[in-house]
């Protein structure tokens, strides 16, 4: 594979693959546009929580601000069906530099890290409704998965732990989705998989800035934590699932 270089890293950090039995029913043609759905959703969801972090942690009010206006226009069509998909392609631009609150113990680092990030996920985002249109898939409202739910909820609730495990659970999410679009890639027709293998390379690096941002503001070594999440992260993957999404389970009908 040309990518392989890229899924070593990945494949030792997960601690189990992706089962034959989610790739056998991703790639039924009943699923297809669920598959696409999630993965719009997801897109907008990773955008979010990196923008959650940083305005959190790390960003002035007027930064904070500006990264909300940036995705305004991508949540109001999600989530209340406003706008036209195609004007979003010119819709994905800050309006200002993203600087650091003065009082901010976190560096520029984290914020230039998510700031990227938030914009690729944006525009993969769009790239998920340009496949959706080539294929005929109306965007639709689709119930939520386990999965993001299921790492959060064993984020340490005092700080500095909340955001080093936020950060973790952040990496774990980015290399299973690299992880699957490979699996699930040599199965599709080749306009998705080659846009799926496309996808790659910023995935994997989006894994390796959540672990190393998690380690930077750690004063502890995080292995123990890293062993501990993608412990839950593989139950989460190889646990029964009746509920089809790009991180779902084994399915129940498998």
């Amino acid at each position: 594979m040309p990518y392989s270089e890229l899924l070593t890293p990945i494949k030792s950090f997960l601690q189990c693959e992706t089962p034959d039995a989610w790739i056998e029913v991703a790639i039924k043609p009943e699923n297809f546009p669920m598959l696409l759905l999630d993965h719009l959703v997801c897109e907008l969801k990773a955008a979010q929580s990196a923008m959650y972090l940083i305005r959190k942690y790390a960003i002035d009010k007027e930064s904070g601000d500006a990264l909300l206006a940036l995705l305004k226009p991508f949540e109001q069509f999600i989530y209340k069906r406003e706008g036209d998909w195609r004007d979003l392609a010119l819709k994905n631009k800050l309006t200002k530099s993203v600087l650091a609150k003065s009082d901010s113990p976190y560096g520029q680092d984290l914020i230039d890290k998510m700031v990227l990030l938030i914009k690729e996920e944006l525009h993969h985002f769009y790239q998920v409704l340009e496949m959706m249109d080539h294929y005929g898939v109306k965007y639709d409202s689709i119930t939520p998965s386990r999965y993001a739910k299921g790492m959060l909820k064993h984020v340490k609730t005092h700080e500095p732990d909340t955001l080093i495990d936020k950060l973790i659970c952040g990496a774990y999410i980015e290399a299973r989705s690299c992880e699957r679009f490979a699996k699930i890639a040599p199965h599709l027709d080749k306009h998705l998989g080659d846009f799926y293998v496309s996808l790659l390379r910023s995935e994997a690096r989006h894994y390796q800035d959540y672990l190393s941002l998690a380690q930077s503001i750690s004063k502890e070594d995080i292995s123990e934590k890293v062993v501990h999440f993608g412990k839950v992260e593989a139950e989460l993957i190889l646990a029964p699932d009746n509920n089809f999404k790009f991180h779902s389970g084994v399915p129940f009908d498998a």
